[in-house]
């Protein structure tokens, strides 16, 4: 996980060996889970062409998600969400009979680039140094800075699917409004990795939080600490990973969680 106050002053060249390391990482992640590969992506080209016709035989997707906040930035994301478990559903139920299983993760992958491109989401690789300067990298993030605004590149490293990230960043924007995401597209190469970009309000002039300062935080909106440092829990969430380097408190004392791994017990 990554916390993030202000651009550091380091240079340029260091961030683009580090991105570089990192991508390679998250390569060797995803060829692992893609052993399938070309028979999948070989299928959907075949799903793409008939994904409009199939379009009319099914429903408006319905969530298969619990209760929602309907934020503006949590309707986008529900938005993308859904709209790639629609086309994840049409892509299965085309070519449940095959013989081979399907890999859900490079369905979820192709699918998302697909969408992408077809809606003007879609960042290459070559121009993703055009966000922002680099900023420092987490296990799952890459980050941009540019004016006021944070992009952070997720590489699914923590998540495991876009699915999954997509939840949890609109469950931190009902927990953490101040600090909110709003989803801002896609990168990667083209079919191979795909990586969702996200956007975030920079907290400027600002610190590294206490393990105190962040225990009172969250005992004062309601979440109870747990045994591991770091972890709280209330009646419908469970939050970790909330160490001095993902919360910050800025000059007026007032406490930002700015990156959070979360779980919606109600989901489980």
């Amino acid at each position: 996980m990554l916390g993030l106050s202000v651009t550091p002053n380091i240079p340029h060249t260091l961030y683009i060996k580090h991105f570089q390391q990192i991508d390679v990482r998250c390569l060797d992640f995803l060829i692992k889970k893609c052993k399938q590969k070309t028979q999948v992506s070989d299928k959907i080209a075949i799903f793409a062409q008939t994904n409009k016709k199939m379009s009319n035989d099914i429903p408006e997707s319905v969530s298969q998600r619990g209760s929602r906040a309907e934020t503006p930035q949590n309707r986008r994301i529900y938005e993308v969400a859904d709209e790639l478990y629609r086309r994840c559903q049409l892509y299965e139920a085309q070519f449940r009979d095959g013989q081979e299983t399907l890999d859900h993760f490079e369905v979820e992958q192709r699918v998302a680039e697909q969408y992408a491109k077809e809606n003007g989401l879609w960042i290459p690789m070559s121009d993703i140094f055009n966000l922002g300067t680099p900023g420092p990298a987490g296990n799952e993030n890459d980050t941009y800075v540019s004016n006021d605004i944070v992009y952070k590149v997720n590489n699914l490293l923590n998540s495991g699917s876009i699915h999954r990230l997509l939840d949890k960043i609109a469950w931190h924007n009902i927990l953490f409004y101040d600090t909110y995401y709003t989803f801002y597209g896609f990168t990667g190469f083209d079919g191979r990795t795909i990586m969702p970009i996200l956007q975030q309000r920079l907290v400027k002039d600002a610190v590294l939080a206490t393990p105190i300062e962040i225990e009172t935080y969250m005992a004062a909106i309601g979440f109870t600490k747990l045994n591991n440092e770091g972890r709280y829990a209330n009646a419908d969430y469970e939050v970790w990973d909330l160490l001095p380097r993902n919360v910050l408190k800025d000059n007026d004392g007032d406490i930002y969680v700015i990156d959070a791994e979360i779980i919606n017990k109600c989901n489980e």
